[in-house]
């Protein structure tokens, strides 16, 4: 059994040397590079007029700090239109974040990647086109992802799901909402394009 282990792992290791020396890209400390991912969702519930959807886009700008760990500023946009029983609730997004994420394998054009981020959004709502009040949200999440390179500097990037904690509270409001939340599943994932200068 041990002879197979040593062997299993040779093989890893020989594999993992291989796909590095013929990487098309790959990061490493001191790169800068600039990343979008977009999101949609749609929910629909049978049997009762009901009907959500929401799109985000996620631009960001990211500077490796050392081999493994790139810290990342970025900008949330987002719309969304709920349909419930002939009402229709508009809101529209806009929010900042800060951002570190872990590359468990930055110089290979495969690599799996952990971030955790600090985001602020304010939300602007009308329901049936009369304006509510604002809304502000600070929330943390941890997300998982995958990162590849297609190119020398362009690279393919999805976050799947989030483990989150959100307060969110109305303008004029001494009330909060709390929320938190773990979805790991492929209901909620993100694409979107990495490009490295």
């Amino acid at each position: 059994m041990k002879k197979i282990l040593f062997t299993i792992a040779m093989v890893a290791v020989g594999f993992t040397a291989t796909a590095q020396e013929n990487a098309k890209g790959g990061f490493e400390k001191q790169d800068w590079y600039v990343s979008g991912t977009a999101g949609y969702n749609n929910i629909s519930v049978e049997g009762i007029d009901s009907d959500v959807s929401s799109f985000t886009f996620s631009p960001s700008v990211g500077y490796f700090v050392s081999d493994n760990i790139a810290l990342e500023m970025g900008l949330i946009l987002g719309e969304s239109t709920t349909e419930f029983f002939g009402d229709t609730i508009e809101a529209s997004q806009f929010g900042v974040t800060l951002a570190g994420n872990y590359f468990f394998t930055p110089q290979s054009d495969f690599s799996f990647v952990v971030g955790a981020g600090l985001s602020y959004i304010s939300t602007g709502n009308e329901i049936n086109g009369n304006e509510q009040p604002d809304s502000s949200t600070f929330a943390i999440a941890v997300a998982p992802g995958v990162n590849y390179f297609i190119s020398e500097r362009l690279a393919l990037r999805a976050l799947v799901g989030a483990l989150s904690y959100s307060s969110t509270s109305a303008d004029g409001s001494s009330s909060s909402t709390n929320t938190f939340g773990l979805n790991l599943n492929l209901s909620d994932v993100n694409f979107g394009l990495t490009y490295k200068f």
